[in-house]
């Protein structure tokens, strides 16, 4: 292989432009190739961003193309990601990686066989300000991580999304929808997961949409909306994730965590940027000192103002571990323990018990400043 490796796109919806538009900063890979079940939509990205438009078969047949992104619903990340694998080439999913166990064991299966890799979102954990609090807990700025907070909660996705039909439907939900940041960034910080415990509901049977083109439709609620949970860590600690799309309004900060000799307070995880607080004993919370990590710098303009996203920094990292040969962060292991906590957390919210996990993880190596800066071009 050479220090680069061709990149083909399946799934042409809203998530395709970012990968499209940001995976130009990074080394080791390029997108060559889109396509989608919707052929109209793969010529639309392939025109904007330079890449050739082919069908899926053509594209899996593609011998320039060593890993393919799945950027399909939900519901078709396994089945899709599987061909992928069957026609030899690695694969990086969109979140959620699968939604059984039994299919990330199917995916592990068939990886482990053929000596390929497979890869999920998100990446947002790399983010400076997650590897700032990642480096203050490494460091034992707070002392030992014994519990936290979580909370990830609106009124919904048929506000403002055009086709918010899965996020109402199994497979989708605020807990396997914005949960894989917030599992993703707790594995980062204090480690895997050991048992979960849940409550979980639903405000409406179903929901009425006020985003164009589809203002007005009415459409079915299928998957529990609310939920309130509770992880227990191999190391101890116990934090609450409460993610829910009934909610108006609330205050409650995104991620705090509670130590021997202080707490830390962790900005959004669905973002790469954010403020990092702390306190120690004396209980004077104050912001980190910002340092020099490079996907700390906003890049972006949003309705909130300039803002941090390196989105695609974990299919990069994944692309230069497989020529490296080394262990890449945003990892099948990783991922798959993510869906085994989430899974775990609606059979939770189904059986009205503590739910035992039955994979495990290590935490991903640190991403500091010259870690990060090694994969950018």
């Amino acid at each position: 292989m050479t220090g680069e490796l061709g990149v083909g796109i399946i799934g042409c919806g809203n998530i395709s432009t970012t990968y499209f538009t940001l995976s130009p900063l990074f080394k080791g890979i390029k997108v060559i190739a889109c396509a989608d079940i919707n052929p109209a939509a793969a010529e639309i990205r392939a025109a904007e961003f330079g890449v050739e438009a082919q069908t899926i078969e053509a594209l899996l047949a593609n011998p320039h193309i060593d890993i393919v992104v799945n950027l399909t619903i939900p519901d078709a990340h396994f089945p899709v990601s599987k061909m992928i694998l069957e026609v030899g080439k690695h694969v990086y999913s969109e979140k959620p990686l699968v939604l059984s166990l039994e299919q990330g064991e199917q995916l592990r299966g068939i990886a482990t066989a053929s000596n390929l890799k497979v890869g999920c979102a998100p990446d947002t954990f790399l983010g400076g300000a997650h590897q700032l609090a990642r480096d203050y807990i490494d460091q034992g700025k707070i002392g030992r991580v014994t519990s936290g907070t979580c909370h990830v909660m609106s009124p919904g996705m048929e506000m403002w999304h055009p086709n918010p039909d899965f996020f109402f439907l199994p497979g989708g939900g605020p807990i396997l929808d914005l949960g894989p940041y917030y599992i993703a960034d707790l594995v980062n910080l204090i480690g895997p997961v050991k048992r979960v415990a849940a409550l979980t509901s639903m405000a409406n049977a179903s929901r009425t949409i006020t985003s164009e083109p589809r203002k007005g439709e009415v459409i079915p609620v299928e998957t529990p909306t609310n939920i309130h949970a509770l992880l227990e860590f191999q190391n101890g600690a116990t934090v609450t994730l409460s993610a829910s799309w009934d909610v108006w309004s609330h205050n409650h900060a995104n991620m705090e965590l509670y130590g021997t000799e202080g707490s830390l307070f962790v900005p959004d995880p669905n973002f790469f940027g954010g403020t990092v607080s702390a306190s120690g004993r004396d209980k004077d919370i104050q912001p980190l000192e910002t340092w020099d990590h490079p996907f700390s710098v906003p890049n972006q303009e949003h309705k909130q103002g300039m803002m941090a996203n390196y989105r695609t920094a974990g299919l990069a990292d994944m692309a230069l571990a497989i020529l490296d040969g080394r262990d890449a962060r945003c990892s099948l292991e990783r991922a798959l323990h993510g869906v085994d906590v989430m899974v775990s957390i609606l059979k939770s919210g189904e059986e009205g018990r503590f739910i035992e996990l039955t994979t495990t993880c290590t935490q991903p190596a640190a991403l500091g400043i010259e870690e990060a800066r090694a994969l950018l071009r």
